[in-house]
């Protein structure tokens, strides 16, 4: 068996489109899903620290346990857990890529985007010294 891992909102809306494109994107056979209300605020803003530590613990059994090949974060339309149009929640994702790039160098992490059609697509997440 071969993962990849999900941080995506608990909004059950948006947990299979993610698990589709992720399967296929990674071409891994398991999703190992780590699940807050909007994930992507919470790292980018960090100022819940308890809750930060728990997404990066539940990470790093997925990268150390599971061999995870992958890591992406979910921003989603009508996300309830982080209000904002797209482009706050781009804005949010971008961020937070950028924060577990840091912390998983060798890790390729993603930032997915997901809209009204509950389709997922990946966002442009550029490295801030590129």
């Amino acid at each position: 068996m071969t993962f990849c891992t999900v941080v995506n909102c608990i909004d059950g809306r948006v947990q299979q489109p993610a698990l589709d494109y992720l399967t296929k994107r990674f071409a891994v056979t398991c999703v190992d899903a780590i699940t807050e209300p909007g994930p992507n605020g919470i790292l980018n803003r960090r100022n819940d620290a308890a809750t930060v530590a728990s997404i990066l613990r539940r990470i790093d059994v997925s990268v150390s346990e599971h061999s995870s090949v992958g890591i992406a974060v979910v921003g989603h339309y009508d996300c309830a857990g982080n209000p904002g149009d797209k482009d706050h929640q781009d804005a949010d994702t971008r961020a937070a890529v950028r924060f577990l790039r840091a912390r998983y160098p060798n890790t390729s992490i993603i930032g997915l985007w997901i809209g009204k059609t509950w389709a997922a697509e990946e966002i442009e997440v550029p490295d801030l010294n590129t």
